[in-house]
């Protein structure tokens, strides 16, 4: 054979053979990545190319090379061929694709997968949810992907059965580099839990640490529980403050989110009692940061379902600021059953808002808004008609509505009387005292008169 000749036939068949392979007309296969396309770098990671029935042989390509980065023809004909990585590293990031041939026909290229390695290298990005991480059934939600490092892309990756991720550019805005990434519609019978990394342009495939998990709360319908403060609802800062979340369902775990905030924490729940089952959730110290409202939510151990949301509960912190307004009654701190009361609360400092609470009461504490007044801001809380249902012991606190959960530092303690209720506790004393008073007499009568009470016997 001539070398020209040779030189013909080399070129025809690897002509052929790139022709074939990308521009077959088999329906293209799938290539995924299990456990996922984001690896940390050591890890194992297997690649499956899915054909049809019948493919005799596969082929995956790294992009940019023209060569195979691995083939695989099955002892038998079947649908699809795996390939493994045994410990991922840097030279195994990268893009492919995989092909399959049936017979005589190369099948459509797939499409590509983007093996992505963690090296931990870089620091890690900040993953949150905007508004927030809370969201209600069918409803979208945007996660933001940030840091303050000049990443030019992020990647979003879903965890759980239903796997997958997304890729975006990052975007350049005061300071900070981010990709907004959105997610939905959810619903409560998938799990939502995310993280996300941050890679470089010139090593696209060589990314961050992983941001801290980002878990997605997708409240249900089944029983909402109770959350409960054992103290009262308003707390000193540096004081202790645990909140209970309880519920007669049998849930295994509890969740507590505060309204604003981020990653709801989560609680196992504790030994059941009386055939409730209830999770402790510590806020010790409390510091300015625990002031607002807060939600609760159970759920069991085999489902990614929540529970409906308890009822809100406010968490006030009390010394926020310094001074302290003044309490004060009229007509006066004794009244009479049916008179008409009212507790006035005053601050020299500007409050646009005040609150009244009254020592042990279960309810709220009562807001109202603040009215300039020669000179001081004051609120006039009226207490109607009052019985005696209305004593006991009150203090007023300061706030301002840009901070509505952060109050001055409590009034000196009023205590209300009722006058007839007072009369009423007086004459049981007085008739109380009698009554032991002539039982002491009689006693002392008994053990003076031993002679008496035998002569009286023997008679």
């Amino acid at each position: 054979m001539t070398p020209t000749l040779t030189a013909l036939l080399c070129l025809g068949l690897s002509v052929g053979l790139r022709t074939r392979v990308q521009a077959g007309t088999l329906p293209k296969p799938t290539l995924q990545a299990e456990p996922g396309p984001v690896i940390p770098a050591g890890s194992p990671v297997n690649i499956t190319c899915q054909g049809t029935l019948g493919a005799e042989e596969y082929l995956v390509y790294k992009e940019g090379d023209t060569s195979p980065w691995k083939t695989q023809k099955p002892r038998h004909p079947g649908d699809k061929a795996t390939f493994s990585i045994t410990h991922m590293s840097d030279r195994d990031a990268s893009v492919y694709h995989c092909y399959y041939l049936s017979r005589t026909d190369w099948s459509e290229r797939s499409d590509p997968l983007e093996l992505v390695v963690v090296t931990g290298s870089y620091s890690k990005p900040s993953l949150s949810a905007l508004p927030s991480p809370v969201v209600t059934s069918g409803e979208n939600v945007t996660l933001q992907c940030g840091s303050g490092v000049g990443y030019d892309r992020f990647i979003l990756t879903k965890e759980g059965e239903d796997r997958f991720s997304w890729t975006l550019d990052s975007q350049h805005t005061t300071g900070q580099y981010q990709a907004l990434f959105l997610v939905g519609p959810v619903t409560p019978s998938h799990g939502w839990t995310f993280r996300c990394y941050g890679c470089y342009s010139y090593r696209p495939q060589v990314c961050s640490q992983p941001s801290d998990t980002l878990e997605l709360l997708v409240p249900g319908v089944s029983g909402k529980p109770s959350l409960l403060a054992p103290q009262d609802p308003i707390v000193a800062s540096g004081q202790n403050l645990t909140l209970q979340c309880r519920s007669d369902v049998g849930y295994d775990r509890f969740a507590l989110w505060k309204e604003g905030g981020q990653d709801p924490t989560q609680s196992l729940v504790l030994q059941p009692q009386a055939g409730l089952s209830q999770a402790h959730f510590p806020l010790d110290p409390v510091r300015t940061s625990h002031g607002g409202q807060y939600r609760c939510y159970g759920g069991h151990n085999l489902s990614s379902e929540w529970s409906a949301p308890s009822d809100p509960l406010d968490i006030l912190v009390a010394g926020w600021f310094y001074d302290r307004p003044s309490l004060s009654v009229q007509p006066g701190t004794t009244v009479t059953s049916g008179e008409n009361v009212t507790l006035l609360c005053q601050s020299q400092t500007w409050k646009d808002t005040f609150l009244l609470s009254k020592e042990g009461a279960a309810d709220p504490p009562l807001r109202l808004t603040s009215k300039p007044q020669a000179q001081q801001y004051q609120a006039e809380f009226s207490m109607g008609a009052v019985t005696y249902t209305h004593t006991g012991t009150y203090r007023c606190y300061g706030s301002r509505s840009t901070s509505p959960y952060l109050l001055s530092h409590p009034s000196d303690p009023l205590e209300l009387l009722d006058s007839d209720y007072t009369v009423e506790n007086l004459i049981r004393m007085g008739v109380a005292g009698l009554v032991l008073l002539v039982l002491g007499v009689l006693l002392f009568q008994a053990r003076n008169s031993p002679g008496r009470i035998h002569d009286a016997a023997r008679t």
